[in-house]
């Protein structure tokens, strides 16, 4: 289905779940290259603008939480960006749809603010790519945000919540990563001046817009790797934690089992069936409790004075 907003000689086409005849239409009507067509067919894309003399074509990934809003998943962006129009294209990010639809209720309000935005495809492509790099940006403070509760709740003794969380957010961070890196460099072709854009620089400068979503990007990316490095940190902190716990809980297991094994020894030497000194008279019983107790005693200030 092809949703379209329309303002003076600027469209907004947007199509979810495109058809074969959907296909065909921008081929004959805007004569896109077949490569494109097919990459919109496609999935798994990587991130990449393709530069043709009268559009530009980009695939842009951006993160977002699943249905159980625990892990991150990423949706691909496939734009056409041409001189009066602007297409996206495919199963967007839901942020895209949310856009479209707000312009359109904003346009038929006759809202001066939308009518700016649609005033040049090269500017609404900036608004478009500006809500993408704001909900990412709220997603990965909320990144932010597990990573201090680890670091809050590490010392805690809830040890497989601990190790669940510290899963879900490395595995979620990593993902980020491999994600925000290989798009760095398409965003800085728009900086570099490498992209031109259609609207006249006389009337809109846009370097400025494209170097203030380079630097939101920017700031994100490296809030990235420091979580990385945090997080890395964090579990490091916590296997030591989880080691030194095993090792004292070993110690007063050894601890106790050395006191018992001459107790154990002596129980069960009286115990055979043979006759010992002083084992038919009335205080056999409590002598050998007495001597027991002593040796407990005895070692018990034993292995205290030597773990100090």
């Amino acid at each position: 289905m092809i949703e379209t907003i329309q303002h003076e000689a600027l469209r907004w086409m947007h199509i979810t779940n495109p058809t074969e005849d959907e296909y065909r239409y921008l081929l004959d009507d805007f004569h896109f290259h077949p490569l494109d067509i097919e990459d919109c067919r496609g999935t798994n894309q990587r991130p990449k603008i393709d530069e043709y003399d009268d559009y530009y074509f980009l695939i842009l990934h951006f993160p977002y939480f699943d249905k159980n809003n625990k892990d991150i998943r990423i949706r691909e962006v496939k734009i056409f960006w041409g001189k009066d129009y602007i297409i996206t294209i495919g199963k967007a990010h839901w942020v895209v749809k949310k856009l479209f639809e707000e312009m359109q209720e904003d346009l038929a309000e006759d809202n001066e603010d939308v009518k700016e935005k649609l005033s040049s495809s090269d500017l609404l492509l900036y608004h478009i790519l500006d809500r993408l790099m704001l909900e990412t940006y709220t997603l990965i403070m909320r990144v932010g945000a597990e990573v201090d509760l680890i670091n809050y709740d590490i010392f805690n003794k809830k040890a497989r919540s601990i190790i669940e969380l510290i899963s879900i957010t490395r595995r979620n961070i990593i993902l980020l990563n491999t994600t925000f890196k290989p798009q760095l460099r398409v965003l800085h072709l728009f900086e570099g001046g490498s992209i031109k854009g259609f609207v006249d620089p006389e009337v809109l400068d846009m370097e400025d817009y494209w170097g203030n979503i380079l630097d939101q990007y920017q700031k994100m990316f490296d809030s990235i790797e420091d979580y990385g490095e945090l997080i890395e940190g964090l579990s490091k902190t916590f296997d030591s934690l989880q080691a030194n716990r095993t090792n004292e809980i070993m110690r007063v297991m050894t601890f106790f089992s050395t006191i018992m094994l001459p107790l154990t020894v002596i129980t069960g030497a009286l115990g055979m069936n043979i006759d010992f000194p002083f084992s038919t008279t009335g205080f056999a019983f409590w002598g050998i409790c007495i001597v027991m107790v002593v040796v407990s005693v005895l070692l018990f200030l034993y292995f205290r004075r030597r773990t100090k």
